[in-house]
């Protein structure tokens, strides 16, 4: 026991006692030495030993949680705990002999600044066998792309207000069933209401609905960790024999799967509610919800369709207006938009749909200013009879029979790349001119700043956020916007147009093979589709912003299907804002980092050249000095002084869906 009693003072903990501890009384250490002899309970001590570990929903240790531990045997009986650098608490309770005949219950309540509160109620029985008790810390707001908590147990639990025995309730559960329904519906106290549902369980281990009441009852006592484990027992039993399968507990369940950022795995439960209740609008909606996060939009658009046909509620709406744009349909879109708003204004709605209704309305006008000018959207790229003259030597294709297979190569190494690319810093060199009509310059200047790059990755497809510094590690903007020169960014994303997330957006054609730079390349024309695009650009003069799609050009290696330059223009000019001409030219190299065995393709050198309003502008990026950046960035660069021309050439994909 000292040896014991050691390892809790390491972890920091002090110890309750209702009498003296153990080792100072003497009491045998095993269970089989304590006497059956009930006739002196005087003689009978226990020790339990409450033990566990605080970890986020990413299973990652929390240090420095506060758990307060109350043994519900004893009243007031409170111990206030903070986890070690494992996540680490543990406590010891010694109980006499007035509670040896009863169950050993513990309530722990931990808190952390950052996360939501997090409740367990541990029911150790009358063993005191040492358990270790895990306790999982939430982030503390709920995505708003996906269903609340709220909202799913409103949508579940009513549901199961009343069983009978054809539910696997037995008549010894029937009052304590009530009771836990009493507490949850009507004095709203999950807390004494799962106590009542666990006795139910206990009782009733077969009883489906019974393990998904005590799992909502859980969930709403902050409690993620039990109902994880409970409606996980609920499927399962569910699956075992199909007579006491039910859609709710693959709803809760799948609901809890889409909380942790796993579509794909949210909609399998989901089809598997669909099975039992084909109807289900909860259901429907759900699967929907969880198809447009994998972006597949036709399936997302029929399934909330039918949510909506079996009267789900207005999210189904929204979602739908959101896969309607996704399958590029944006007049659709903003028909359901209006239907969902119903007379409601748009300015006084959660940011989601305000940045929804936004999203519409550039997608209406883009298709206005691309596709109704346009009498074929996908009509074939004809670099080859412009004057273009990068393309200088090629030999072009007899057909596009090698298309698909180097589309499908290129896509592969791009996915990887941003898959597994570290956040980056270089040195970047700027080169800012105006020019005459003539091309000759006229005025010019340079500057220096440290180029950070932060990737990142979500359901919607992958991305990059770009940041500058000056040499002194302080954020901030080129100069230049005053003087009349322009600013561009957004270089490292350009290849994302061949990525498998954003390649349907556009329209491809194989026009034959180069030579570049002493390699054998392929040439691949590209031009995006207007009503599908989300992988855009921003060109943005005094305040106004507007869209930006593109053609182009791709080199790609013929060893090794990496892109080694890319080339994009506009795919049609924007009189609104008085830009005939934008072209993009970049250049990239393999750069390699320390400790990572791994090269990777980003730019070296890229130029951009504008005709706006009558003014040729000019800028080239030059890029060297690759390292790695591992700092946590909280602070953004904000938006530059207006008055002057910015231009984003692979704006965040993220920031417009």
């Amino acid at each position: 026991m000292k040896a014991r009693l050691c390892c809790l003072v390491l972890f920091g903990v002090a110890c309750l006692s209702s009498i003296p501890l153990m080792a100072q009384q003497g009491v045998p250490n095993t269970p089989a030495d304590i006497s059956h002899d009930f006739d002196n309970l005087e003689n009978i001590q226990r020790a339990y030993i409450v033990q566990g570990v605080v970890k986020t929903m990413q299973g990652d240790p929390v240090r420095g949680a506060r758990v307060i531990a109350e043994n519900i045997n004893l009243s007031g009986a409170l111990q206030t705990l903070v986890t070690n650098f494992r996540g680490e608490f543990a406590v010891q309770y010694q109980l006499g002999s007035t509670f040896v005949r009863e169950d050993f219950i513990v309530d722990l309540k931990v808190n952390k600044k950052g996360f939501r509160d997090a409740h367990r109620i541990v029911n150790f029985g009358r063993s005191d066998k040492p358990q270790t008790i895990q306790i999982t810390l939430r982030d503390p707001k709920e995505d708003p792309a996906l269903i609340s908590q709220a909202d799913l147990v409103s949508g579940v639990a009513p549901r199961l207000k009343k069983l009978a025995a054809s539910d696997g309730l037995s008549d010894a559960s029937t009052k304590d069933y009530a009771k836990g329904v009493e507490q949850f519906f009507e004095k709203n106290n999950p807390d004494r209401a799962l106590l009542s549902f666990a006795s139910v369980v206990r009782r009733d281990p077969a009883c489906v609905k019974c393990q998904t009441m005590l799992a909502l009852a859980e969930l709403e006592s902050s409690d993620w960790d039990g109902t994880e484990r409970d409606i996980t027992e609920a499927v399962k039993e569910g699956r075992s024999d199909p007579k006491k399968g039910r859609a709710e507990p693959a709803l809760v369940l799948g609901a809890l799967e889409s909380w942790q950022h796993h579509p794909d795995r949210a909609a399998s439960f989901f089809a598997e509610a669909l099975k039992f209740a084909p109807q289900d609008p909860l259901a429907l909606q759900e699967l929907g919800r969880s198809e447009l996060l994998l972006q597949n939009w036709d399936v997302a658009d029929a399934y909330l369709l039918k949510a909506i046909g079996a009267t789900a509620g207005p999210d189904a709406r929204l979602m739908r207006a959101e896969a309607l744009l996704g399958k590029g349909d944006p007049e659709e879109a903003n028909k359901e938009m209006t239907r969902y708003l119903a007379g409601r204004d748009v300015k006084k709605m959660p940011p989601r749909v305000r940045m929804d209704w936004a999203r519409i309305r550039d997608k209406m006008k883009a298709e206005t200013a691309y596709v109704k000018a346009r009498t074929d959207t996908d009509e074939p790229i004809d670099y080859l009879h412009r004057t273009v003259p990068e393309l200088k030597g090629l030999q072009p294709a007899a057909s596009q029979e090698q298309l698909d297979s180097i589309l499908s190569a290129v896509s592969k190494n791009v996915s990887n790349f941003f898959q597994h690319l570290p956040n980056t810093a270089s040195l970047e060199q700027i080169h800012q001119e105006k020019l005459r009509g003539n091309g000759k310059v006229v005025d010019e200047q340079d500057q220096r700043f440290q180029y950070l790059c932060l990737t990142h990755d979500d359901a919607g497809g992958p991305g990059s956020t770009e940041f500058r510094a000056d040499l002194a590690g302080n954020e901030r903007w080129p100069n230049g916007l005053q003087e009349g020169y322009m600013l561009t960014l957004g270089f490292v994303s350009a290849s994302l147009v061949f990525h498998p997330a954003y390649q349907p957006e556009s329209t491809f054609r194989y026009l034959g093979v180069q030579r570049v730079g002493g390699r054998d390349t392929f040439v691949i024309a590209f031009a995006q589709r207007p009503a599908k695009a989300r992988f855009t650009g921003t060109f943005e003069s005094h305040g106004t912003a507007v869209t930006t799609l593109s053609q182009g050009l791709a080199w790609i290696d013929a060893e090794n299907y990496q892109v080694i330059r890319l080339r994009t223009d506009l795919l049609k000019p924007l009189p609104e804002v008085g830009l005939d001409k934008k072209t993009t030219e970049i250049r990239f190299g393999e750069a390699h980092f320390k400790d990572i065995a791994e090269g990777f393709w980003l730019p070296q050198e890229v130029i951009v050249t504008v005709d706006w309003s009558g003014r040729h502008l000019r800028n080239t990026h030059q890029y060297s000095e690759f390292k790695l950046f591992n700092v946590d960035v909280k602070d953004k660069i904000g938006k530059p002084k207006e008055g002057g021309l910015t231009s984003t050439d692979s704006t965040n994909p993220k920031s417009f869906r």
